[in-house]
């Protein structure tokens, strides 16, 4: 792969993960309401559920889910849901002193890679934007991989900016009723995150 091509990639990555969707609303949302606890884990998530989903694109899953209106709805109805179930849960979690966070770690990271991997319209999105960068000339499988490595490291360095200034955001009040106006416009955003994958279109 030429550099220019690369370089081609690199700023078309930029250019769209600048469009916060349906995976940043879920990184704001349970940054605000766990605070730092949730950040790198969330990124984490992230970057393993692009992985996944681009990795199942180049493997066809993505043109699959272009072509069969059944499979694509049954994930966006899947996704949006659990969207929604986090943002309620997200709504009612305990904000006293002593109380448990919002969420832990492992569940953050669990959630964020969910929501990451099985985005329908993410996946089919790769599988139309990725083949544009590779040369039909050259072995697949380097290209590939370093598309892929490349589209992964951007996602988790733009998912961290927005995961670690809404945890900075959170740790900086401590009082019930702050964290729990916090904790519920996250929640807010994630619902509101669900109802936007629900009504997307293929």
């Amino acid at each position: 792969m030429i550099l220019e091509t690369w370089l081609a990639f690199v700023a078309a990555t930029v250019v769209m993960l600048a469009i916060p969707g349906p995976t940043i609303l879920l990184v704001i949302g349970q940054s605000l309401g766990a605070g730092r606890r949730a950040a790198l884990p969330l990124v984490a998530g992230v970057a393993l559920g692009d992985f996944t989903a681009m990795t199942l694109s180049l493997a066809g899953l993505g043109a699959l889910l272009a072509t069969s209106a059944t499979l694509f709805t049954v994930l966006k109805f899947a996704g949006a849901a659990y969207l929604v179930w986090l943002g309620v849960k997200l709504w009612r979690a305990p904000v006293e002193a002593g109380a448990t966070a919002p969420v832990t770690a492992r569940k953050a990271m669990r959630d964020a890679y969910v929501v990451t991997a099985l985005n329908p319209k993410g996946i089919a999105f790769f599988v139309a934007f990725v083949p544009l960068f590779i040369d039909a000339g050259s072995p697949f499988v380097p290209q590939a991989t370093m598309l892929v490595a490349t589209f992964v490291t951007l996602a988790a360095a733009n998912a961290a900016i927005y995961a670690l200034l809404a945890a900075r955001l959170s740790g900086a009040v401590r009082r019930p009723g702050v964290r729990r106006a916090f904790n519920r416009g996250g929640g807010t955003m994630l619902v509101g995150a669900g109802l936007a994958t629900a009504a997307m279109r293929q």
